[in-house]
């Protein structure tokens, strides 16, 4: 090899072991995360319940008098009013009875005419000694049991005439008449079951059961710092998640706490013009509980569980990452009361959680929201 090309050959070398160093590395790229201050305000505390609906009135219609059913005279699931027609039970035997009563009660005040006119006609003769003291006594108790079997014969055909009314079946009230469970030709009777029953639905009726804390916490808020307030609104949610348009409120409290599940079972009344809600239907009832004065507040995904217990990651005004024990109280939307932990103003990460570490250095960015 020419001497003139050793030294190319060696600076060749060169380059090529220059090329393949690695390039010296830069720090590491700086950890984004999104924070939300801390903001303390009043916030209203609600609390949903389950809750299961009824007619206002729901009359369970019975047969009062037994006999065979021969007529139906109302459709199924229609609105009925008070005194209409439901069913009709054979009036044949009934008609009998107040037939047989009816001549009774002619025979006992025949009867009770004559012992009258026997005590107008004795009275004088018994006074001019025509007849004894005694026959006069007899006949004035022979028209006094006289007048007592007239009585008893009208009750008694009071009471046959009510039988007859009873063969007909009229609606105590106004409502949503439901399904027959007897067919025509059933022997029924007070002691056969109900034949159907109907609701008034407007307005319709609410139950659900609040804890012991709850009613506390709503007697506290009350004026006279007992009780649940009367006008206190309630929203019903349906079971396909949305809220009933009308708002709904207290109509009656349980005279006591149930010692077994420590609850207490409310009534509230509902308007329902259009009839979406029947008896049967299941849902929740919401209302606020309680105002939480200047309460502290953090969006709900900035809280981490751990191990039972919540942490926030707090970020100082130096951007460092300390991690914080919290106490959280209720959930209010999509925020959560911190109840100790934090004070107003501290920042806590609500996005980027899983990329931070105690004592890590961050760049913050105002969390966008959810």
């Amino acid at each position: 090899m020419p001497t003139f090309a050793r030294p190319a050959a060696a600076l060749a070398t060169l380059a090529l072991l220059a090329g393949c160093a690695k390039p010296p590395s830069g720090p590491p790229p700086a950890t984004e995360v999104e924070v939300a201050p801390v903001t303390q305000r009043d916030v209203p505390v609600t609390g949903e319940w389950v809750a299961s609906l009824a007619g206002f009135v729901d009359a369970q219609i019975r047969a009062q008098v037994t006999g065979t059913l021969v007529r139906q005279d109302y459709k199924e699931g229609s609105v009925v009013h008070a005194g209409d027609l439901l069913f009709e039970i054979d009036p044949r035997p009934f008609q009998a009875l107040l037939a047989q009563a009816q001549a009774q009660l002619g025979q006992a005040q025949a009867q009770q005419e004559k012992t009258r006119l026997d005590v107008k006609r004795f009275r004088p003769l018994a006074a001019e000694q025509a007849i004894s003291q005694e026959e006069l006594d007899d006949a004035v108790q022979a028209d006094r049991a006289a007048a007592a079997a007239v009585a008893a014969a009208a009750a008694a055909v009071q009471q046959a005439q009510l039988n007859l009314d009873f063969a007909r079946v009229v609606s105590p009230v106004t409502g949503v008449a439901g399904f027959i469970q007897a067919q025509i030709g059933d022997l029924v009777g007070p002691g056969t079951g109900v034949l159907t029953t109907v609701s008034t639905v407007d307005p319709i009726k609410v139950y659900f059961p609040i804890s012991e804390q709850a009613y506390l916490d709503f007697s506290r808020s009350a004026p006279a710092g007992g009780g649940i307030p009367a006008d206190l609104p309630l929203a019903l949610i349906l079971s396909d998640g949305r809220t009933y348009r009308y708002p709904g409120k207290l109509y009656a409290t349980d005279r006591q706490i149930d010692p077994g599940t420590g609850a207490l079972r409310l009534a509230a009344l509902f308007p329902n013009p259009a009839g979406l809600l029947r008896p049967g239907q299941y849902g929740r009832v919401r209302a606020v509980v309680r105002v939480e004065k200047g309460a502290l507040l953090v969006p709900q995904r900035a809280l981490t569980e751990l191990q039972g217990g919540y942490q926030v990651a707090l970020v100082d005004a130096q951007n460092q990452v300390h991690l914080r024990t919290v106490t959280p109280g209720p959930q209010v939307g999509s925020s959560a009361v911190i109840e100790s932990g934090l004070e107003p103003g501290d920042r806590v990460v609500a996005e980027g959680l899983q990329k931070v570490r105690d004592g890590l250095v961050v760049v913050p960015r105002p969390f966008a929201g959810e």
